[in-house]
């Protein structure tokens, strides 16, 4: 990891170290601070897949910025946070150059708000993709196209499930999507040869989340989310879809309405996705 630098500032030395995991109830609090509905154990999770940085004033967390190593030369950051009290500091920036020194020569994507987009485009990130982000307590059990073949995943589905993940997000993800159907529900689509899609739903933030979904076309993506959302009624449910893909008109008639767009951008060369599979749900915003 980048070894830790430090800066003065008028309310104190600010310093950007490694983040463990005691920085983890603050970096809760911070997160809080914000608006972004994580748990600790939201937290525990993307910490534990990946690396972070901390910046720390007068021995307070004042600052995060995670990201994780996907194939050799990927990866995706997030979870970047600065505090209100000590923004326009060029804190961010410096929590940035730490986290891409650390990622060394990988390619790195996120998500970005309207607000971070002027300094990730700084560090020379650039757009290319929309997020949409929705959600709503379910009211209603969504109808399953009963034409699309659903089962429940089981564990011979575990090399194709990680084969579709790697064609519709252009990048290897094992420990992610390992880490996100621990605990959760997987479903993929068969039809008669093994898996073709999939998509799970795990309890994280606020209630339930919906992703990551890769099948090879909408209607399977689109019977996918039904059935995975369908088993959560009056239940919180968020889904972060590409605006590409197009399901964002339909996610509306479900009653999960549009809350909120980020841009994806990426330094370097964008993933290529193979043709067979499309990405259609985010695990979330910040792990891709």
């Amino acid at each position: 990891m980048t070894k830790t630098s430090s800066a003065s500032s008028s309310a104190g030395m600010i310093e950007i170290v490694p983040m463990t995991s005691e920085h983890l109830p603050q970096a809760l609090s911070l997160s809080q601070d914000v608006q972004w509905p994580y748990r600790i154990e939201d937290w525990e999770v993307a910490f534990g897949l990946g690396h972070g940085f901390a910046a720390e004033m007068d021995g307070e967390l004042v600052g995060t910025a995670l990201w994780w190593p996907y194939a050799p030369d990927f990866a995706t950051a997030g979870m970047i946070i600065v505090s209100e009290k000590v923004q326009r500091r060029g804190i961010g920036a410096r929590l940035m150059e730490a986290l891409l020194s650390d990622a060394g020569e990988r390619r790195v994507v996120l998500n970005s708000t309207v607000e971070g987009q002027k300094l990730y485009l700084g560090t020379g990130f650039e757009p290319y993709s929309i997020v949409l982000q929705h959600q709503a307590v379910l009211s209603r059990a969504p109808e399953v196209d009963p034409s699309v073949p659903l089962r429940k995943a089981e564990a011979e589905d575990d090399d194709a499930i990680l084969a579709i993940d790697r064609a519709g997000a252009g990048m290897g993800r094992e420990a992610l999507i390992k880490a996100m159907r621990e605990g959760a529900e997987t479903l993929v689509v068969d039809r008669g040869e093994g898996a073709t899609g999939y998509g799970v739903v795990r309890r994280w933030g606020r209630g339930v989340v919906v992703g990551p979904v890769v099948a090879q076309d909408a209607d399977d993506a689109r019977a996918l989310i039904a059935a995975l959302a369908g088993r959560h009624v009056g239940t919180f449910v968020r889904i972060d879809v590409t605006e590409s893909c197009g399901l964002a008109p339909w996610l509306e008639t479900l009653g999960l309405p549009r809350a909120g767009r980020v841009v994806t951008m990426a330094l370097g060369k964008p993933p290529e996705p193979d043709s067979s599979a499309t990405l259609f749900a985010l695990a979330n915003q910040s792990l891709g």
